[in-house]
Order: structure tokens, then C-alpha cells, then sequence
């Protein structure tokens, strides 16, 4: 399962619109990079930041989730509580080529302050912009960026397509815009 260079994410992103907006190289002044890199794409954390809180007492159930346990927040940053998490959404919407399954990586600049972005596997035939999970492992607040880099997702091409894509399944994740909440 080969990792797909630069070329082959640009001419997907360009030519079969596997990335919108599509930046083809990485922008880095005055802010954490984005944009096509020589294996992978960073990509940039939406304005729209869901900041979890205990303030009603909500138990965290996947099976009976509530939104109760977020506070919703626009702008241009977003300050984590320590010991807490946000959720926010990709400003690139992808569309995942069949024979292809993608891996999301944290930026290190984040890493680097304890901060953990959790992504999981964008599965083939998948399409959406991406939630995105920031933990922050501090014991202090820590401010993410919007419209700034915040993870790089690796394309990884296998050898045949599968049998079953995420839209052959009809994947409950489908098509999302903003941040998706757990559903059962």
C-alpha cells in the first residue's frame, strides 16, 4: 500500500476534485502551514469550534449523546480548556478515490504544546469535510487557530480496490458539513 506523492495529490485534488479548496503549495508565513506537501495535505481547522464542558453534568454516552456536553464558539481562535477537548471541522471538503483509505496526522507545532488532533481513518468513497478532535493533555488553557494548519492526512493507494466502499455501505458520516457529532 503505497503512501501518494505531491503530483499525485495535486492532479486528484485539480483534475477529480479530491480536496476543495485545493492549496497546492504550503503557505507557512506568520502561520501554522497548510497546503500540499511532498506525501501529504494539511489541512486547515474551520472557524466553528464545539468546546466540551462539564457545566450541566451530561454524561458522555456514544450510544445517547448529547450536544449538552458542548458549548459553541465562531472565530478566528479557540481556547481549550486544560484537560478538555474542542471539535471542530476541516475547511477542505474531500472526497476519498476508492482505492485509497487516508491517515490523519497531528501538526507538530500543536504536538509540541500537548496538543493531540484525533482523526480517524477516512475510509474509500468516503466524502465530507473532516470533525477533528484536539485534546489538550495540559494542565493549562492552549488557543488553536482557524483558517490555520492543523493536521496532514497521508494517502495511502491499495493495491485493488475494495469489495465495499464507505458509500456502498452508506457510511452514517456521509457527506457531513461542520462538525458531526457521534451517531449510533
Amino acid at each position: 500500500m503505497p503512501i501518494m506523492p505531491d503530483h499525485w495529490i495535486r492532479r486528484m485534488a485539480t483534475e477529480q476534485g479530491m480536496i476543495e479548496p485545493f492549496v497546492e503549495a504550503q503557505r507557512r508565513e506568520g502561520v501554522i502551514s497548510y497546503g500540499l506537501s511532498s506525501y501529504g495535505y494539511d489541512a486547515r481547522a474551520a472557524g466553528e469550534f464545539k468546546i466540551f464542558t462539564n457545566v450541566d453534568n451530561a454524561l458522555v454516552d456514544p450510544k445517547r449523546f448529547s450536544d449538552e456536553s458542548f458549548v459553541t464558539r465562531v472565530g478566528d481562535t479557540c481556547i481549550v480548556p486544560p484537560n478538555s477537548f474542542v471539535l471542530t471541522h476541516t475547511v477542505e471538503y474531500f472526497r476519498i478515490p476508492r482505492d485509497v483509505l487516508v491517515i490523519c496526522l497531528g501538526k507538530s507545532t500543536y504536538a509540541r504544546c500537548g496538543l493531540i488532533v484525533n482523526v480517524t481513518p477516512l475510509e474509500p468513497e468516503w466524502e465530507g469535510q473532516v470533525t477533528i478532535e484536539i485534546s489538550n493533555t495540559t494542565p493549562l488553557p492552549a488557543r488553536i487557530y482557524a483558517n490555520e494548519g492543523i493536521c496532514q492526512f497521508l494517502f495511502l493507494r491499495g493495491e485493488t480496490p475494495p469489495d465495499v466502499s464507505y458509500a456502498d455501505r452508506a457510511g452514517k458520516y456521509m457527506h457531513q458539513r461542520g462538525v458531526a457529532l457521534p451517531r449510533l
